[in-house]
């Protein structure tokens, strides 16, 4: 060996050895997660619920940062651009799997640019109506929307909001278009359901429950693949005659690519320690949601689960033809 290719691999050695020492006593301060959308909402509220428990898991505070607008990319963006040493950490829902295809001029790659931590959990929708729209149980809304089609509304919290894509799967599902109202957030969407301006909407049931006990909208089924604790009277969106169909706003946290293995493994033992406290739990159900099984809150489920959404909801939105620059 000459004396130049000693040095470089005693030098290589010296760099993997300080990484080592780095990586074993991540962290040594805060951390930072991300949350793509407003504070209050059903994602921040997750995100809050498990970032409380994470802190005591890693011994250091994690705190959120909301960074709002262009149905998430915004935030996203922030934090995939952050350096990737574990102190930047990325929770987003199944917004971040229909992007590539709703925006044009999306600034960072999905397929590249994240490093998969784990599954949290998966929120049901409800479809819903104003309280006085005709017609009395599912089949019959089919039946109604697909005979006034140019006359039935429908209303989303915007572009790539869940109630957005609720809403593009379920025209999909039954093959009929509907005129589309979008709103800049799900309050006011649902102020116009409470009101009679707008006829129909699809979302969480951390947005709606309240309102469906109050009987203050009328209240179709849930969107998930079994009945809902909180809403057990109301069935699934299978059993009330729409076979196969089902969507959840499911989340997940992610780190920027390049973040070392061992940080990553270390964030997602916080993560399942969070998902299996007590706290947790009882928060997550009165969400209307429970957290994910063990099985699934890992890199290698969340990676398989952006996958196989990417591939679901590009055709769907392609056949929509609704783009966002």
């Amino acid at each position: 060996m000459t004396f130049k290719k000693a040095v470089a691999a005693l030098a290589s050695i010296a760099f993997s050895a300080t990484v080592g020492i780095a990586n074993a006593a991540y962290p040594e301060k805060p951390i930072t997660m991300y949350v793509p959308f407003a504070a209050g909402g059903p994602t921040d509220t997750v995100a809050r619920s498990v970032a409380a428990v994470m802190s005591k898991s890693l011994g250091q505070q994690v705190n959120i940062e909301n960074v709002g607008g262009a149905g998430g990319t915004i935030g996203v963006q922030r934090a995939l651009t952050s350096p990737p040493d574990g102190y930047s950490l990325l929770l987003m829902h199944i917004g971040i799997s229909t992007a590539p295809s709703l925006y044009r001029a999306l600034k960072y790659d999905v397929n590249k640019d994240l490093e998969p931590i784990g599954l949290i959990t998966e929120v049901p929708m409800t479809l819903i109506a104003k309280k006085d729209f005709p017609a009395k149980d599912l089949k019959e809304l089919i039946s109604y929307v697909k005979t006034h089609k140019d006359k039935v509304s429908y209303a989303n919290a915007g572009i790539g909001s869940a109630s957005h894509l609720c809403g593009m799967l379920f025209m999909s599902a039954i093959e009929t278009d509907l005129l589309t109202v979008p709103y800049k957030g799900t309050a006011p969407a649902m102020t116009d359901i409470l009101g009679g301006q707008v006829d129909i909407m699809c979302d969480q049931t951390t947005n709606t429950t309240s309102q469906i006990k109050g009987e203050k909208v009328k209240a179709y089924a849930v969107t998930s693949k079994v009945r809902v604790p909180s809403l057990s009277n109301l069935p699934t969106m299978d059993e009330a005659g729409l076979k196969g169909f089902s969507i959840g706003v499911w989340h997940g946290l992610w780190a920027p690519k390049g973040t070392p293995k061992a940080v990553t493994e270390k964030v997602n033992q916080a993560l399942q320690d969070a998902l299996k406290d007590k706290d947790v739990v009882e928060r997550f159900a009165s969400l209307g949601t429970v957290p994910e099984p063990l099985s699934r809150q890992t890199p290698e489920a969340l990676r398989t689960q952006l996958a196989s959404e990417i591939a679901k909801w590009g055709p769907i939105i392609k056949r929509a033809g609704v783009y966002a620059d």
